[in-house]
């Protein structure tokens, strides 16, 4: 039998969408926007043609500071 995959073993990182960023911080994207322009929230990221999305590590963290956690 094989070992168990590392890939369960540790946090997945992933892209957040700005819904999925609005639902972890609870602002709306125009506050979203105006912290990323301030340099007060991670920036997003142009995955695409249209698109751009967060790294969950990021905002997670970020979240984080806010409520005082330690990362």
């Amino acid at each position: 039998m094989s070992a168990p995959s590392n890939r369960f073993n540790r946090a997945e990182r992933r892209i957040y969408r700005l819904r999925q960023v609005m639902d972890a911080t609870g602002f709306g994207r125009a506050w979203i926007y105006e912290l990323m322009k301030r340099g007060d929230f991670p920036k997003a990221h142009k995955i695409g043609t249209r698109a751009v999305g967060w790294s969950s590590a990021e905002v997670d963290a970020w979240v984080a500071v806010q409520l005082g956690e330690k990362c």
